[in-house]
């Protein structure tokens, strides 16, 4: 009995193997490719072969094998393939019909090697993987590649940015500096700051004037590549290589993963940039960049999804200083229907559109023809955008005669950012201003409705209603302020979340009765980078951005 069955188990098995047999011998049709992935150690299964820079893939089966069809008959193609853990393999010619192709894949390194140099971005650096040499076309001034693009880039002068230095350092743009902070002395506290003296020569505050001995932790996102081994002790006026490069190329390509707290999907609060970002930087003699592809061959480069998703931001994106949130454009996000992966949007569709470039390297240089539609831009449009601010938020205005008044109503929609608006930087606000004037061109006067505050300068006791975060120094009581690297509270958050609406009104005199000619009233919707005492002190040219405006002629 038990030999029966060995017999029938020794024929099932025969068949399985000539089965397997002619299933992986038999000559593919002539408008496909069979064939093996591989590592050193034997065949690897769920692999991505591709048709180079084509949506045509297949997944390798749990023996390595695939099979391409549908390629065009006596044309050769580009094969490549990828899986996790691995270099892309590939960039090699096969012809259809092409059977017992063999595409070996080769491990990356699966830790982070702290003792790698940052390879620069500038051609000027002299070495053969610098970006420009590839990814620059010096002959079009217009070009979409990524470093053309980059250097234009907030992200790219991130580390230079004159703003950003100033409120460090304490200067204005010509380098005159605040003086030190003032101390004053109480038995139970000791030591506290003291608002600053107005009667003298100021020139906005600053981290230094503040924290003298220190460096702080602003390098970990303004200059990552110089603070990914000191975050905490690397001063951003002291920054020299690649490390004045800001959001460096290289930082980007070779970020691996990003730790956030799973009981929040935010980063950790006491881990700033770099501090929550994990790292495949290479061993010596070997490269690595990861990227959106799964194609780019041959090379040292890998496929990583973290590139296409949101959390690649967070940590720059989400900060907590001294218990208080105050950037949070990430978690904005997390908290807003555009998260949903299903009907949302990541942080990379509208701010790294695809502009319409076929290449992301110049050809000469390797770079082969893409869908544009897969292309991501590097140019990155943010604050200073205005064509971003003004696809931002809708305005809508209506008004009607209530006997010899008339009632002005806006409203103000964030239609199309998936964050708080402003978001990010607390020196950034957004004000709606409303007037109406009478047929002679002169301002009619508000009866109701609310006015902009003293703080908003040259807008101040207009009609209208302010966007903004406003930041409370807890010891000095200054407010509002942008020193959010000192302890603050938030006394106000006016912004407006995603797809929400903001309704105001105003009631203005009809001067003469309401027949005295045509009335206009009018609303404009203005961005501004920072409050107005600061653009003062400091000496910055940063001029209001109009997002929006709406007119109505009332006979």
């Amino acid at each position: 009995m038990k030999s029966h069955l060995r017999s029938r188990l020794a024929v099932g098995a025969m068949l399985i193997f000539f089965s397997w047999v002619l299933t992986s011998s038999a000559v593919p049709a002539a408008d496909a490719i069979s064939g093996v992935v591989r590592d050193a150690i034997g065949p690897v299964a769920g692999a991505t072969v591709r048709i180079q820079a084509t949506s045509q893939a297949v997944t390798t089966d749990g023996q390595g094998r695939f099979t391409v069809h549908g390629l065009p008959l006596d044309q050769p193609v580009m094969l490549t393939a990828w899986a996790p853990g691995y270099y892309i393999a590939g960039s090699v010619p096969y012809l259809p019909g092409s059977d017992g192709v063999e595409l070996v894949l080769v491990p990356h390194a699966s830790s982070d090697n702290p003792a790698y140099q940052w390879l620069s971005a500038l051609a000027s650096a002299g070495e053969q993987g610098n970006c420009q040499n590839c990814h620059a076309d010096p002959a079009s001034p217009d070009s979409m590649l990524p470093f053309d693009e980059w250097v234009k880039d907030a992200h790219g002068l991130s580390a230079q940015n004159p703003r950003f230095l100033t409120m460090y350092t304490g200067t204005d743009l010509a380098g005159n500096q605040s003086p030190p902070t003032r101390y004053g002395y109480n038995r139970d506290y000791g030591s506290f700051p003291l608002p600053p003296d107005l009667s003298q020569p100021y020139y906005g505050p600053g981290y230094r004037l503040d924290f003298p001995a220190t460096a702080g932790n602003c390098a970990a996102c303004h200059a990552p590549a110089g603070a990914v081994d000191a975050p905490y002790g690397t001063d951003p006026t002291q920054l020299s290589g690649v490390a004045t490069e800001g959001v460096a190329c290289d930082f980007c390509h070779k970020v691996w993963d990003v730790r956030l707290d799973p009981a929040t999907g935010t980063p950790y609060e006491n881990m700033p940039g770099v501090l929550s970002f994990e790292f495949r930087r290479p061993p010596e003699g070997h490269q690595f960049f990861a990227g959106p592809f799964d194609d780019v061959a041959p090379g040292e480069d890998t496929y990583s999804p973290l590139q296409t998703r949101s959390q690649f931001c967070a940590p720059c994106h989400f900060g907590v200083f001294w218990g208080t949130v105050i950037y949070n454009s990430f978690g904005e996000w997390l908290a807003s229907p555009y998260s949903d992966p299903a009907t949302g949007r990541t942080c990379q569709d509208c701010h790294m559109p695809a502009r319409g470039a076929t290449h992301f390297a110049r050809p000469e240089r390797g770079g082969l023809e893409r869908d544009p539609a897969g292309i991501f831009s590097h140019l990155m449009p943010g604050a200073a955008d205005q064509a971003l601010l003004q696809n931002t938020a809708e305005l809508r205005l209506a008004a009607e005669y209530q006997g010899d008044l008339i009632t002005v109503t806006v409203a103000v929609a964030n239609t199309l950012a998936g964050h708080h608006i402003p978001t990010d930087s607390p020196l950034r606000q957004i004000f709606l201003s409303v007037a109406a004037t009478g047929a002679q061109g002169q301002a009619l006067a508000l009866q109701a409705g609310p006015v902009l505050p003293q703080w908003a300068g040259d807008l101040a006791g207009l009609p209208g209603v302010y966007f903004a975060k406003l930041l409370q120094e807890l010891w000095t009581e200054v407010q509002p302020t942008g020193a959010y690297w000192v302890p603050t509270r938030i006394v106000e958050d006016t912004r407006l979340p995603a797809l929400a609406t903001h309704t105001s009104a105003y009631v203005f005199a009809v001067p003469e009765g309401r027949n005295r000619g045509e009335i206009t009233v009018e609303a404009r919707l203005i961005f501004r980078r920072a409050y107005d005492s600061l653009r003062q002190w400091k000496g910055w040219v940063a001029p209001d951005i109009l997002m929006e405006s709406a007119i109505i002629r009332i006979p």
